[in-house]
């Protein structure tokens, strides 16, 4: 098949193209992702995150380790990603195998973070049932009064995850339901694309 004229030959340089037209759209997070992950019985799991970095190598989301999601990606490490851009019309689905972050980049990226959203990940024991609606503000005055103005590093039990793609699929709304979508299928390190129906 030849190459969609609308569409670019490397999947990636179509996503920055696409997520950088949803960022100039005003959307209030262009970078919000369903992320679905599933259980060593195949049990589905779908949530919304932030997508914290992509490139060549693929799409980064960062959690608690202890995390449902965690648990599910070191049993089964696959997972699922959709992006949906409203005010363009426009959504990605992406999918393939999951790998840990390197710690220099989890350490990298977690020095980025608001002060208050590092102590935050100290303090949140994330899905964990808590005692009371105030739990996770007692837990973030005591671990803000434990670092005091020191530097807060980053929790053994917070990381991120990058999904390897070997799909990707751009849909693009269409008049009549005539949408378009184009899929790209990653073979070794050569991405073919193929429109398919909507």
């Amino acid at each position: 098949m030849s190459d969609p004229p609308s569409i670019a030959t490397d999947p990636f340089v179509q996503f920055a193209e696409w997520l950088k037209l949803a960022t100039q759209s005003d959307l209030p997070e262009p970078t919000a992702m369903a992320v679905a992950t599933a259980d060593a019985g195949g049990v589905p799991n779908v949530r919304m995150l932030l997508l914290k970095g992509v490139d060549e190598r693929g799409f980064v989301f960062y959690t608690n380790l202890a995390s449902p999601k965690a648990a599910e990606l070191t049993v089964n490490p696959h997972a699922a990603l959709c992006f949906y851009w409203d005010r363009i019309k426009r959504q990605v689905r992406v999918s393939g195998p999951v790998v840990r972050v390197t710690d220099t980049e989890a350490d990298a990226y977690f020095a980025t973070r608001p002060r208050l959203s590092q102590i935050g990940a100290w303090a949140s024991h994330q899905s964990q049932p808590m005692t009371d609606r105030f739990e996770l503000e007692r837990n973030c005055a005591s671990e803000a009064l434990r670092f005091g103005l020191a530097a807060v590093p980053r929790p053994p039990s917070w990381s991120g995850y990058r999904v390897v793609p070997d799909t990707m699929e751009f849909w693009q709304e269409k008049p009549f339901r005539l949408h378009e979508r184009v899929r790209f299928t990653r073979t070794g390190g050569t991405w073919a694309a193929q429109r398919i129906f909507p």
